[in-house]
């Protein structure tokens, strides 16, 4: 493959495995294409793959997925702990060999229009494809969810860039766009009290004051009767999985709240835990190339 392109799109589905499988099946097998995960969570009742391929396959590829989700999940009965609008909730391109973000953006609005014109879903571009300043972030655009999704389309500054000024019935809308690598890493805690990892969420956060390349919210597990605080480091080199860590670490100690773990949600730059490893073990003067894998 001369050019790679990276996808993770988000499908809110985490619990009938059923469905998971025949949308991970679109992306089995397919020339240009290789589906490198994809993972489940029932809490967050959602879906995340991770898949590279040539973009034009890859486009070709998504359109099948999105309108496979489309026919498949209906909203009007989802419920779960993340944040959604669509069946399909977002689909980010990153460009990753010999593809420019220009590249990247024009691939994602060929997907969005396609998506519109194919199966009536409404589609917002964000990030590096945002056609405006308030649309760059996801949380914006997808406040209010698929509950609130018809009345905020009548908003003239959330119509969509693709698709009439109304959700699909039971799809809702997906947000598509092109942006950097990032790493959703999640930290759990030895509590069940959500506002306490709603607490935290905002103070680790940008817009709350804290890390610059930092998304997070409080997440309920409920099956493990404990909460996490849920995070996207959207540049992992300026804001590092291990200050974001240690940033929930300090926070949770006003109330008496230690870690119990944490987790990494799909793949994830291998210098994202070079530089984590560094921090905790000290090491001086190392770099990636020092990995034995990396020199293969």
């Amino acid at each position: 493959m001369n050019k790679l392109i990276e996808c993770v799109p988000n499908f809110s589905e985490g619990r009938d495995l059923k469905k998971v499988e025949q949308i991970a099946d679109v992306f089995r097998g397919r020339d240009g294409i290789k589906l490198l995960d994809y993972s489940t969570d029932k809490d967050h009742n959602r879906m995340v793959v991770t898949v590279v391929g040539e973009p034009l396959a890859m486009r070709d590829t998504i359109i099948e997925a999105i309108g496979v989700a489309v026919s498949i999940i209906d909203l009007r009965g989802h419920s779960g702990q993340h944040p959604r609008m669509g069946a399909v909730d977002v689909v980010p391109f990153i460009p990753i060999r010999n593809v420019s973000m220009d590249e990247a953006i024009a691939l994602s609005k060929e997907v969005a229009q396609a998506v519109w014109e194919r199966f009536a879903l409404p589609v917002f571009l964000y990030e590096k494809s945002a056609t405006a300043p308030h649309r760059e972030n996801l949380a914006a655009i997808r406040k209010g969810e698929f509950e609130g999704l018809a009345e905020k389309m009548r908003q003239p500054e959330w119509q969509p860039d693709f698709g009439a000024s109304a959700p699909h019935p039971t799809a809702g809308a997906v947000a598509v766009g092109a942006r950097m690598p990032l790493v959703a890493y999640n930290v759990n805690l030895n509590t069940n009290k959500l506002e306490i990892a709603d607490a935290i969420a905002k103070k680790v956060r940008f817009i709350g004051g804290g890390l610059r390349f930092c998304k997070a919210m409080g997440v309920e597990l409920k099956e493990r009767d404990i909460v996490q605080v849920s995070m996207n480091l959207t540049d992992y080199s300026k804001t590092s999985i291990y200050r974001a860590h240690e940033m929930v670490r300090m926070e949770a100690k006003r109330y008496g709240v230690s870690i119990v773990g944490a987790e990494v949600i799909g793949l994830v730059p291998v210098q994202a835990l070079v530089d984590a490893a560094m921090y905790y073990l000290g090491i001086e003067n190392f770099s990636a190339s020092q990995i034995l894998e990396n020199r293969l």
